[in-house]
């Protein structure tokens, strides 16, 4: 029997409902599915964040030991050389194209506080305090960074992450003022604050420049734009005669020219690409307590119980901050 009007006009708005039912729920899958793909990529980005932390908590004791045999300016000039050379290599094999106009001023500014500032204030810091104490005193990073992001890359972190934060600092500076012969403020101190600014804004520019590119190729054409003025210095600085070093002497040379100026980069401009610069940049945090861990074997410093006690506490804020709001404007 054939449908009257009646029935047509009644089955249009219960297909309409259904299309739109169908809708919702492809909506919704899309949404969960996003939700998991950015979930996973900012875990992602949190373990190459600490992954890089660790490569650049052997900075400071690397350099301890090539400052012990080499001139603090020397050293940088050396360092940039080499690192220069491995992105220039990096760069022409990986057939990179020469950044846009626009980059460049970022790019510069970024390459002032990660390749020149940040070395020297720290090899500078080196040939005047221990570098367990280097390694606390840099606690205070992350709230740098943190800061910086607010700036930079136009981060507004929750005032949970701010309070986790600042508790952390707390922490370390108390450790600084309490541990050892901490508590006096010496020329490596001031040496010490400059490399943390520093520190602070390249990694936020860093990570910034990490959102259009990819982070090898920033640290790359930073190091890589410096070369020139490298080789310039390091000809004018040339020791002679030139010292006796021991294999030591290079071993650290080598590690802060290729991991700690170079390859730490890598993962770390990726981990602030995927997690944020903000939530990332807190992990640096634990880099004190990895430097002293490390200065024990390598600088033959020793290791009090009550830094196991610090560091845990320091973890917990870590931890804490993580689970704060970051909202991020791009």
């Amino acid at each position: 029997m054939p449908a009257g009007p009646g029935s047509i006009s009644c089955a249009a708005p219960a297909a309409r409902r259904s299309r739109q039912r169908r809708h919702l729920l492809a909506r919704e899958y899309a949404l969960a599915c996003a939700s998991l793909m950015t979930s996973s990529r900012e875990k992602l980005g949190i373990t190459l964040g600490f992954l890089g932390v660790c490569l650049f908590a052997g900075t400071l004791p690397g350099t301890r030991l090539a400052v012990a045999y080499l001139d603090p300016f020397f050293l940088t000039a050396v360092r940039w050389c080499i690192a220069g050379l491995a992105g220039l290599i990096v760069l022409l094999v990986m057939r990179c194209r020469v950044p846009p106009r626009a980059m460049w001023g970022p790019l510069a500014i970024t390459a002032f506080c990660t390749i020149v500032a940040f070395p020297i204030l720290m090899a500078l810091a080196m040939a005047n305090v221990p570098a367990a104490h280097g390694g606390v005193v840099l606690g205070i990073l992350p709230l740098a960074t943190v800061a910086a992001a607010t700036v930079v890359t136009h981060e507004r972190p929750s005032i949970g992450f701010w309070l986790a934060s600042v508790a952390g600092a707390a922490i370390v500076i108390f450790f600084v003022a309490t541990h050892s012969d901490a508590g006096t403020v010496s020329i490596g101190d001031l040496y010490l604050l400059g490399t943390v600014i520093s520190g602070g804004f390249g990694y936020s520019l860093s990570g910034r420049l990490s959102m259009t590119m990819r982070g090898w190729e920033v640290i790359s054409w930073q190091v890589a734009a410096f070369l020139p003025v490298a080789l310039i210095v390091t000809i004018l600085l040339w020791p002679s005669p030139f010292p006796a070093v021991p294999w030591q002497g290079w071993a650290g040379l080598a590690y802060v020219s290729l991991v700690s100026q170079y390859g730490a980069f890598f993962v770390f401009n990726a981990g602030m690409a995927m997690g944020g610069v903000a939530r990332v940049g807190q992990l640096t945090l634990l880099q004190p307590f990895i430097i002293v861990a490390l200065a024990a074997p390598v600088n033959g410093e020793p290791i009090q119980v009550t830094t196991l006690a610090y560091a845990a506490a320091v973890v917990g804020t870590v931890i804490i901050g993580q689970r704060m709001r970051v909202t991020r404007r791009i």
